[in-house]
């Protein structure tokens, strides 16, 4: 991933020297299980540690040579520690120890993304709460429907980040998983008891079967599941940018001090973090998907799937960390305009009552298609020539008519669509 949307402590998992280092810890833990039951001399464990070192750079000079990268990495580790080193990847395959490593890479990267999300759950929270009482216009297909308030919105992205954050331990666990059990995963020259050592100081679990490689559907979930998540942030990213258009007004990302939003227009004020994590998402469904395309691989394995997870592994855990971390600074300091919001409710002329007054003719003896008809054609009139529905309404003999015009004023109460607003988040973050 490009630095400009990178975190150092993702980057750094991701690191060549990291990499190597788990390779190495693989190797030698296998070394130890090895040697604990008789099959390496005694002490060889012991001495390979202390001598074991491996050089980046002569590892990508053996490796233009023999074109095995895990080959290259044994023969320089071998270089600094001798004789001993022989019995390192003793019955191994490759795929034992790269796809053993990369499960504590990416078990790694998924507790550090869980951080992060739980940090944004924390700001949504925040100001759920704070405007759990804001009012504003609820809109279905970008039309006026009825009144919602703004801490509504935020609680249910809250909800839905937390099921992403069930989802995402769910991941975690299902790819912490390790295998050391030779060139085609029948514990040919290895015994399972070698697995079970090195996977457990490693903290994952040993794959209950594998062939030649980890199972690729794990990874696959695991990439899907950022996916979505990256999905529920830019599902929140598209309704900032749309509630931030001058027409609306409603909220605006924070603008700082110096901050420029057009090289030609000075007056410009850009949604720009909430575009760029649209522009993020679409990165991260597009590693989804090569993640799907890497499951079916041929017989015990082939390495078609290398090369992709060498871009997505990093790629996708990098750009979602950032991707939460820009969002959590864009709730934090997102501006809310309460005074626009209030506004824009009295926009349509109060054709937000309608339904509460069609129930109200349903109760009082009307058929429902007569009620909706009568309270439909006041509302288009509000369309087409303004005013205020409540008011043509109690003036209507076919309602004000039936209802009595001061019980229809009384109907149209802002607050009664709002009523539930406090007792939906004591729902929502309850065992927060």
């Amino acid at each position: 991933m490009v630095p400009r949307y990178s975190t150092p402590e993702m980057v750094a998992i991701w690191a060549p020297e990291r990499r190597f280092q788990v390779m190495l810890e693989v190797e030698l833990l296998a070394c130890e299980a090895m040697e604990s039951r008789g099959e390496v001399p005694a002490g060889t464990a012991a001495v390979c540690r202390e001598r074991a070192r491996f050089d980046i750079d002569r590892i990508d000079e053996i490796e233009r040579t023999v074109k095995h990268d895990v080959i290259a990495f044994l023969t320089n580790v071998n270089e600094h520690i001798g004789e001993p080193g022989r019995h390192l990847h003793k019955g191994m395959t490759s795929s034992d120890v790269l796809d053993t490593a990369l499960g504590v890479q990416l078990a790694e990267a998924g507790e550090l993304l869980r951080r992060e999300l739980n940090t944004v759950l924390d700001a949504l929270r925040l100001r759920a709460e704070e405007h759990v009482d804001t009012v504003c216009i609820g809109r279905s297909h970008g039309i006026h429907a009825e009144p919602t308030t703004f801490g509504w919105k935020l609680a249910i992205l809250w909800d839905e980040l937390r099921r992403g954050r069930e989802r995402l331990d769910h991941a975690i666990r299902d790819i912490s998983v390790g295998k050391i059990s030779g060139a085609v995963g029948t514990f040919a020259h290895v015994d399972p008891a070698v697995e079970a050592y090195v996977c457990q100081k490693l903290r994952l679990t040993p794959a209950p079967a594998s062939n030649q490689i980890v199972q690729r559907d794990r990874h696959a979930f695991f990439f899907n599941v950022l996916a979505l998540v990256a999905t529920s942030i830019e599902k929140f990213a598209v309704e900032v940018r749309h509630l931030q258009r001058t027409e609306v007004a409603e909220v605006e990302e924070a603008f700082t001090a110096g901050q420029k939003g057009s090289s030609a227009m000075p007056h410009k004020r850009n949604p720009i973090l909430s575009e760029n994590l649209t522009g993020l998402a679409r990165l991260m469904r597009g590693y989804a998907q090569a993640a799907m395309e890497d499951v079916p691989l041929w017989h015990e394995r082939d390495i078609s799937h290398s090369s992709v997870e060498r871009v997505i592994a990093p790629d996708a855990t990098i750009t979602l960390h950032f991707m939460l971390r820009r969002l959590r600074g864009l709730v934090a300091g997102l501006v809310v305009y309460p005074e626009n919001m209030r506004r824009n409710l009295q926009k349509s002329g109060g054709i937000y009552f309608s339904q509460k007054v069609l129930l109200a003719l349903v109760e009082a003896g009307l058929s429902r298609e007569d009620a909706y008809a009568r309270v439909q054609k006041g509302a288009m009139v509000v369309f087409a020539q303004g005013g205020w529905l409540p008011d043509l309404l109690a003036a209507d003999p076919e309602v004000g008519g039936v209802l009595g015009a001061e019980r229809v004023i009384a109907l149209c109460d802002l607050g009664w669509y709002v009523r539930h607003a406090r007792t939906v988040q004591v729902r929502v973050f309850a065992g927060a």
